[in-house]
């Protein structure tokens, strides 16, 4: 038991830093360390290692990144920015056009690939539009953040929340929309505020990048672009409609997509976010082996006997919330997943562990690499300028999301 908490302990420690003191490793790279000395150590058996992994949460993870891959290398995410860009609008209806835009996509694609597809192109367009592009950044961020929410595919937390507790598609969408909605009206209300005035960009401020290479960017192709989307909007039909498991549902969505004449398995695969994979099999192997000592159930019972328990949704809100900025989401709803038996412990759980990651910069991986693809052009995004926007934002649409819950507590 001892060696299993000093496994756990040190994976955790990780999951805060973001990498362990002397070592060239981050997250991913300690999820997978963990999970090699549990079973070297002899504390799990290889096929008992095998048996944590959640694969249906696995297998809906990898085929909705196959699926975003398909429309990534179609170009479709960058001809809807572009799109997007060239509308005759004034700057604030344009912020809250590509809010709206933005967070449809990352309901139903992953919030990290469209934000990686969208920035670059987002940041030319509105230097062609001679218009500041962190207030569009930033829209950029929090909305991919905040639309993830509305459903169980918009990104991995929610993935996984949705394929454990089994929760109906629909069902979820429905409960947590009009919070997501309100969310995004809140994005859009403090963007605005806190930019008026200074939607143009300085004369200095230069229109193109030159080292930007030809190529950055796949160039649109209509047929490409509609077979990815005829399957996502196939895939969600299935979800809502029938009861054919979603990740069985998703993998032959995958499968369908991969066999292609024209599209290299290779290129499809070398956009599949591995790592990510990898950090799953690893933190579910380690919680797995916390869970057996029985140390997580006591922690449940000691929390519970102390006024503080988890099982009620007030408690788990304010859990999910502290512990999503201190590991990150993903990590943060695997330690909580245990304690969420109430009816409403699933959207409590997606909504809070998602909207947390508006706070800070290092909260999210969209947020990351919004700010990284910014850097790479010149502009700065660093963790103050992101706060200025994430804290208010977070503050907002958790309290909206609160006052939601208490709403339908009182109401039954």
């Amino acid at each position: 038991m001892t060696f299993t908490v000093i496994v756990f302990v040190i994976v955790y420690l990780g999951m805060i830093l973001g990498d362990l003191p002397f070592l060239q490793i981050d997250r991913t790279g300690i999820a997978l360390l963990g999970a090699i000395a549990l079973v070297g150590g002899g504390v799990l058996t290889p096929e008992a290692a095998v048996q944590a992994l959640h694969l249906p949460t696995l297998i809906l993870l990898f085929a909705f990144m196959v699926v975003s891959a398909q429309l990534r290398l179609g170009g479709f995410y960058g001809w809807v920015t572009l799109w997007l860009a060239a509308l005759p609008l004034q700057p604030p209806l344009l912020l809250g056009a590509l809010i709206l835009v933005v967070a449809a996509l990352s309901a139903v694609f992953s919030n990290d690939i469209v934000c990686l597809a969208v920035a670059p192109v987002l940041i030319d367009a509105c230097r062609r539009r001679r218009l500041q592009p962190i207030p569009y950044l930033l829209a950029l961020a929090c909305a991919a953040n905040v639309g993830s929410a509305a459903t169980l595919i918009g990104n991995p937390q929610n993935m996984l929340i949705g394929a454990t507790l089994g929760l109906s598609f629909g069902g979820y969408t429905l409960e947590v929309i009009g919070p997501v909605v309100f969310g995004l009206s809140a994005v859009w209300g403090i963007l605005v505020w806190q930019t008026r005035g200074r939607w143009t960009a300085d004369a200095d401020e230069p229109e193109s990048v030159p080292s930007r290479r030809l190529g950055d960017q796949p160039i649109f192709d209509p047929w490409q672009t509609v077979k990815g989307l005829t399957v996502a909007a196939a895939l969600v039909a299935v979800f809502l409609f029938t009861d054919w498991p979603r990740e069985a549902a998703a993998l032959a969505g995958a499968g369908v997509l991969l066999t292609s004449r024209k599209l290299h398995s290779r290129q499809m695969l070398g956009l599949v976010d591995w790592e990510l994979l990898v950090l799953f099999m690893g933190l579910f192997v380690v919680n797995h082996a916390l869970e057996h000592t029985g140390l997580v159930a006591q922690a449940i019972a000691g929390l519970a006997a102390a006024g503080v328990p988890l099982q009620q949704p007030q408690p788990l809100f304010a859990a999910a919330v502290l512990l999503s900025n201190l590991v990150s989401n993903v990590p943060a709803v695997m330690l909580l997943l245990p304690a969420a038996i109430h009816p409403l412990a699933g959207p409590i759980l997606a909504l809070s562990s998602t909207l947390a990651g508006n706070l800070l910069l290092v909260g999210s991986i969209a947020n990351l690499i919004v700010a990284d693809v910014a850097g790479r052009r010149g502009i700065r995004m660093d963790w103050r300028t992101h706060g200025r926007a994430g804290v208010p934002v977070t503050l907002a649409t958790l309290a909206l999301s609160a006052l939601y819950f208490a709403w339908r507590l009182d109401n039954g």
